[in-house]
């Protein structure tokens, strides 16, 4: 039986890790499946990556390492990735991995002009969002939690928008039929979004960002797991 694979793109804090697993136990837990139900491999260390044969879909997780750095394990995912526009494997990034995917196919990734996105935000599906058979489960208009500092600053030429705010013109995208990026993390809960707050409050202090305001405002938000069990869905009948 095919299984979804997890590309791991890094490693959360210890201190979440300690109280909510890795980037992969995030995923699993929204999903509401077992572990022994994915395949992880870690992207970072150069794990061998599976046949396509053997997937049923695959999910590119955040990481904290910066897509602009060209790290020799991202470039080699990269070029992997570029593959699966010949599959029909349904295939989605998040933050990192919605980066990492605008840079494979020929966008432009770097540090937003605007600073950094963290919290909960309010996200508006484009008129190609409300008809896309991942995003459109969502609603027109959604919550997700953000804890970003770069962005795709171009989308690749043949990328469809789906979503976006006022601050992140390119909080999801697709590539033909099977491909998705988003920027926010559909992965995170409530207690995740804060523990991220408030082991980076030096950093959004920087940036006049009040950090315990933002972990106050902060709200159980459904649409992590809408996503990721729609996704779901899609890889299981691909």
């Amino acid at each position: 039986m095919k299984k979804l694979l997890i590309l791991k793109a890094g490693s959360t804090f210890p201190s979440i890790k300690k109280e909510y697993g890795d980037f992969e136990d995030f995923i699993t837990r929204q999903l509401e499946i077992d572990s022994t139900d994915v395949i992880v491999n870690n992207a970072v260390i150069g794990e061998p990556l599976p046949s396509f044969n053997s997937i049923s879909g695959i999910i590119i997780t955040g990481s904290h390492s910066m897509v602009s750095d060209r790290e020799e394990w991202s470039e080699n995912l990269a070029e992997w990735l570029k593959k699966l526009s010949g599959t029909n494997i349904p295939t989605l990034g998040i933050c990192y991995g919605h980066q990492l995917l605008a840079h494979a196919f020929g966008g432009s990734v770097d540090y937003h002009p605007g600073g950094k996105e963290f919290g909960l935000v309010d996200i508006n599906l484009t008129g190609s969002g409300k008809e896309d058979k991942l995003l459109s489960v969502l609603g027109n208009n959604f919550t997700g939690y953000a804890a970003h500092s770069q962005s795709v600053l171009k989308l690749p030429a043949d990328a469809v928008l789906l979503a976006e705010n006022d601050f992140e013109k390119h909080h999801a995208f697709s590539i033909g039929e099977n491909i998705w990026g988003v920027q926010f993390h559909p992965e995170f809960n409530a207690g995740i979004t804060r523990m991220y707050i408030n082991e980076l409050k030096d950093e959004l202090l920087k940036e006049n960002i009040n950090p315990l305001q933002l972990i106050n405002s902060i709200t159980d938000s459904p649409t992590g797991k809408l996503l990721l069990k729609r996704f779901y869905e899609l890889a299981q009948k691909a």
